[in-house]
């Protein structure tokens, strides 16, 4: 996911992109509004086909121009959802700013995991640029990978495979967003409706029966220290195809 993370502090700047990139986020970063603002608009440097933000971190102390104009700015051109992360904590600021149609309002100083939480959140319940969730009357094409999410079936090269309500539920969940990497936590809250302790085992040995089920190992790929993703075919798979040994396989000592 393309995140747009507006911060005149270089060097706050540099440390969050650092963990925001850690967590498979592209960050722009953009040190005032102006640069946010043009961020929006079409560059002859860069692809029209750009994938769009999927979420704006927006502080609101900017040398240019108060980071509320900016949000007010942002929200007449997109429906990207917009963070504010300011050290403004009063109830009144609060107010004003999702008056002016920011989706959250985070404090400094924060935690780092309830930050990566909120963002997750908002860009699961709220329309984008990005590509939509598909429906749930859809059905889902990969390569040779078909989910049907309305009949819960799943076939390779139009051969039925045969899996469990939870990796059902995990497979349509990574669907959701081919590309974009799921944390565990979030992962594991979606599907299993848990936290994460005494249950990352769990995704693990699901993970690695969907790869053996699917005998595509190579669709889910594992973002070491952060989560999954689904990785669509560029050509057809061919089942048969012998495999690499599962990198999140159970293994006997």
């Amino acid at each position: 996911m393309r995140l747009l993370l507006v911060e005149d502090d270089n060097h706050v700047a540099a440390a969050l992109s650092a963990v925001l990139t850690r967590h498979g986020f592209q960050v722009v970063h953009a040190r005032n509004g102006e640069e946010a603002l043009q961020a929006f608009l079409p560059d002859d440097r860069t692809p029209q086909e750009q994938e769009p933000f999927g979420v704006v971190l927006l502080d609101l102390g900017l040398p240019d121009q108060d980071g509320y104009e900016v949000c007010g700015k942002i929200r007449k051109r997109t429906s990207t959802p917009v963070i504010m992360v300011t050290a403004r904590a009063d109830v009144r600021s609060r107010i004003h700013g999702l008056n002016l149609g920011a989706d959250d309002y985070v404090t400094k100083p924060y935690d780092t995991g309830e930050l990566l939480a909120r963002i997750h959140a908002v860009s699961r319940r709220t329309t984008t640029g990005d590509a939509p969730a598909p429906a749930a009357g859809t059905t889902v094409c990969l390569g040779p990978v078909r989910i049907e999410l309305p009949t819960r079936r799943v076939s390779v090269d139009g051969t039925a495979v045969q899996l469990t309500r939870k990796e059902f539920d995990l497979l349509a969940l990574l669907a959701q967003r081919p590309g974009v990497v799921f944390r565990r936590e979030q992962i594991i809250s979606e599907v299993w409706r848990t936290s994460w302790e005494g249950t990352g085992r769990t995704l693990e040995v699901h993970v690695a029966s969907l790869r053996s089920k699917l005998r595509m190992p190579a669709l889910i790929e594992t973002v070491r220290g952060v989560g999954y993703r689904l990785v669509a075919p560029s050509t057809p798979g061919s089942p048969g195809t012998p495999q690499a040994p599962d990198a999140d396989a159970p293994r006997n000592t």
